[in-house]
């Protein structure tokens, strides 16, 4: 069986194991795939909605601009 040094206590542990035999650590893999997962989804998620926000802005200030030209020309 492999094994692998555990990022605690640099003793040598299975890979399969749930957590390290000498200070309890837990072994997850982070994996880059699991991390690239879950951080696109969340960028994703707050670029869209900042992009949504700035659409709305930019609308609404032009609406206003406009209106001031109408009513001081």
């Amino acid at each position: 069986m492999e094994k692998k040094k555990c990022p605690q206590c640099k003793n040598f542990i299975l890979k399969t194991s749930p957590t390290c035999l000498y200070c309890g650590r837990p072994n997850k893999f982070i994996t880059k795939e699991y991390v690239n997962k879950k951080w696109n989804k969340d960028n994703n998620q707050s670029v869209f909605d900042h992009i949504l926000i700035n659409k709305y802005l930019v609308f609404i200030l032009f609406l206003i601009f406009t209106i001031v030209i109408i009513i001081f020309s």
